[in-house]
């Protein structure tokens, strides 16, 4: 082979390796492309995922806050009452009553109380739980208190009512006087199952009346305890001595614990109901007998 067709030779060797490496190229740039295309594509997912992650996350965040502030708002609502009754009764006792530290001269300004809420039959007025230190009210209804103040305010707390059927007096056999049990704050007759404990009734047995007659009752407890709303404890008025000792009887034996104290046909009994935050058909029932008046 002369040279030239040896140089017609490398020149054909050449091009067909330039067309190898331009089809290389070309298959190389394809992949290049669609790898690139495919980069772009997923880039696009892991954007719209990220995106669609923030929008969730967001929304999330915004139910988390709306649902803690609604949280906030129901517990504000929920102790507004509590402070706002506390802070009422903290100013009627502020009114009307006088008293040295250690409960010594207690006297009541009834006076006062009267302008305030014709309603006002008597005081009363614990040693231990000493937060038990109202006015008692009394109506021709018994609903009126559950949920309005002695002031008139509509409230939660409610006021110490004594049952329409009794006499104001405190001279009926058995005399009934309600309060709540709230749940918060130990406000109203919420501490009055400090009695379900023998002991605790051992070194406070007394509560007092203070009524506008200027008279003080001293009432001695002689039965605390849990009791269903319907249960015979809750009987008003008795036909006969008998009955009134049967009914005596029946409230001692459902007591928690017995105290030595006498209780007869002749005695004047105050019977504090609450409710017990358990069974709404359950009330704690602590029943005092009258022992001195002064």
């Amino acid at each position: 082979m002369d040279r030239e067709e040896q140089k017609a030779a490398e020149k054909r060797r050449r091009r067909q390796a330039r067309r190898k490496r331009r089809v290389k190229n070309a298959k190389n740039s394809e992949k290049y492309i669609e790898k690139g295309a495919e980069g772009v594509k997923n880039g696009a997912k892991k954007r719209r995922k990220r995106n669609a992650f923030n929008i969730g996350s967001t929304v999330v965040l915004i139910a988390a806050v709306c649902v803690f502030v609604f949280a906030l708002y129901q517990l504000v609502m929920t102790l507004v009452p509590y402070y706002s009754g506390g802070k009422e009764y903290d100013e009627i006792k502020d009114l009307a009553i006088t008293a040295d530290g250690d409960g010594e001269g207690f006297s009541v300004d009834f006076d006062a109380l009267l302008k305030e809420n014709p309603d006002t039959v008597a005081w009363i007025r614990f040693d231990e739980p000493s937060v038990i230190s109202y006015p008692v009210v009394k109506s021709a209804d018994n609903e009126d208190y559950l949920t309005k103040t002695f002031s008139d305010n509509d409230n939660k707390l409610g006021a110490i009512f004594m049952d329409m059927r009794n006499n104001p007096d405190f001279l009926d056999m058995n005399t009934f006087i309600y309060g709540h049990n709230m749940k918060v704050g130990g406000e109203m007759f919420s501490q009055l199952t400090e009695y379900e404990s023998e002991e605790f009734c051992r070194e406070h047995p007394y509560f007092y009346i203070y009524t506008p007659d200027g008279k003080v009752r001293t009432y001695t407890i002689f039965s605390a305890g849990v009791v269903k709303d319907t249960a015979e404890n809750y009987t008003i008025s008795y036909e006969t001595d008998e009955d009134f000792e049967t009914y005596i009887n029946t409230c001692r034996e459902s007591s928690n614990y017995q105290v030595d104290v006498e209780v007869n046909a002749q005695s004047k009994v105050v019977s504090l109901s609450t409710c017990t935050n358990v069974q709404d058909d359950e009330r704690f029932l602590v029943q005092g007998v009258l022992t001195a008046e002064d």
